[in-house]
């Protein structure tokens, strides 16, 4: 079998403009809610990324009985012919975000059959704060046969205060709850933008929901939801890629159609590393940058640091000057990428959960493998900043959220090419 890989010559600054489509992140789960519309009207999604893990979703959408349509970055899903409420395994493991279908289709059809869903290899991410919410809101939930089962005759509001600000389990109750009887309210809940997106789409539909990017989110349940129209949010993560990629290599790029605040962050420790940006209503331009080194970045829920930039922020401080210091405080095993950093002549050392980095003035071009998404979006930005050429294998995890990526680093100007490459290992999805 033979897979796509990228060949990058390395050693051009990007310059020019980029604009953004829309967060996978907010995309997901705003498709798993769709199932809640009970009405025959078409639910349409608007600005939507052309990547592998909408068809999937896609895919798993149309096993249940919907139809879906995908043409020029717009979604429209029919939900009248909703006839399953199971997900089979093989669908399941093919992408974590799955999982986001419990709420929606317990709430729609009182039941639902669902199995442990796949993952990118970056350490666990358990999902027994989905389990324990939806049990406070009156689901039965049971394991049979290496199956996740869950009934609920109907759902009753809960107060529920989740352990740990989780983004799925927050996105999971919330869509269970919109349907449920009475009032439910969701304590340190996860704060991200993409949650306050879901909120939005949610009450496009005619749910009641407040609070979302607080760390209380309240919801009246009401008895049926109906369709509406809807476009997602920029994808932070994508602009936040870009900017790095930027820094990287000397360049010079504007970065349109992102809310500038949701990378807040991300320009704070950027600026500490030494990147000149300028922030305008909706894009981020940014100079050619002299990098140093920062003290310390630690991941952290939103509003900090963000885990899914932690892979390409690495690349930025193995090039800058100085020493630095990465905390990935939210996955244990995502630091994967640091080997194939150091393969290309990074000067890192791994030692648990941190990451320490003394800046090297150039990085060696050579054959690198991406293990996940974020980690291959890394070794794509260490690639255009090396000598030499760099090959990326595995790049079915970068398709999963960037949609064609080297086209728009070749409009930046990039020389980096897809190719077909040899059989490579499977890539897990997450």
């Amino acid at each position: 079998m033979f897979m796509e890989r990228f060949v990058i010559e390395g050693g051009n600054t990007l310059q020019g403009t980029v604009t953004i489509k829309g967060a996978k992140n907010s995309m997901l789960p705003i498709m798993a809610a769709s199932v809640l519309n009970s009405s025959d009207r078409n639910i349409e999604l608007f600005n939507i990324p052309d990547i592998i893990d909408m068809h999937v979703m896609k895919i798993i959408l149309e096993s249940l009985g919907l139809e879906v349509v995908f043409s020029n970055n717009t979604l429209t899903i029919n939900t009248k012919r909703l006839s399953s409420y199971a997900v089979s395994d093989e669908l399941m493991r093919e992408m974590r975000s799955s999982i986001f279908l419990m709420g929606p289709l317990l709430a729609r059809l009182g039941k639902v059959r669902v199995t442990y869903p796949g993952g990118c290899s970056i350490g666990p991410r358990p999902i027994d704060l989905h389990f324990k919410g939806l049990e406070a809101l009156g689901a039965e939930i049971r394991e049979e046969n290496g199956s996740i089962f869950a009934r609920a005759p109907y759902l009753k509001g809960a107060v529920i205060h989740l352990d740990f600000p989780s983004v799925g389990a927050t996105e999971n109750l919330m869509m269970a709850a919109v349907l449920a009887r009475g009032k439910t309210v969701l304590h340190n809940v996860a704060k991200e933008p993409e949650i306050v997106d879901l909120q939005n789409f949610l009450n496009g539909m005619g749910a009641i929901v407040r609070g979302a990017g607080t760390d209380t989110i309240r919801i009246t349940g009401v008895e049926a939801l109906g369709s509406c129209s809807y476009r997602i949010i920029p994808d932070r993560i994508v602009a936040g890629t870009f900017l790095m990629a930027a820094a990287a290599t000397g360049g010079e790029i504007l970065v349109k159609g992102i809310i500038p605040s949701h990378l807040d962050a991300v320009v704070a420790k950027m600026r500490e590393a030494g990147a000149e940006l300028e922030a305008y209503e909706d894009s981020l331009f940014i100079r050619k940058s002299k990098l140093k080194g920062v003290e310390k970045v630690c991941t952290l829920p939103y509003p900090g640091f963000p885990t899914d930039l932690q892979a390409p922020m690495m690349v930025l401080l193995a090039l800058a000057r100085g020493r630095s210091t990465i905390v990935e405080s939210i996955f244990e095993a995502r630091f994967k990428h640091a080997y194939e950093l150091q393969r290309m002549n990074a000067r890192i050392h791994i030692d648990g959960r941190k990451a320490y980095l003394w800046g090297v003035d150039k990085l060696s071009g050579t054959d690198v493998v991406a293990t996940d998404l974020r980690a291959g979006a890394a070794l794509v930005i260490a690639g255009l900043a090396a000598e030499g050429i760099t090959t990326v294998h595995n790049i079915r995890h970068i398709d999963r959220g960037y949609e064609r990526l080297e086209i728009d680093l070749q409009k930046l100007g990039a020389k980096i090419q897809r190719e077909k490459g040899l059989h490579e290992q499977k890539a897990a999805s997450c």
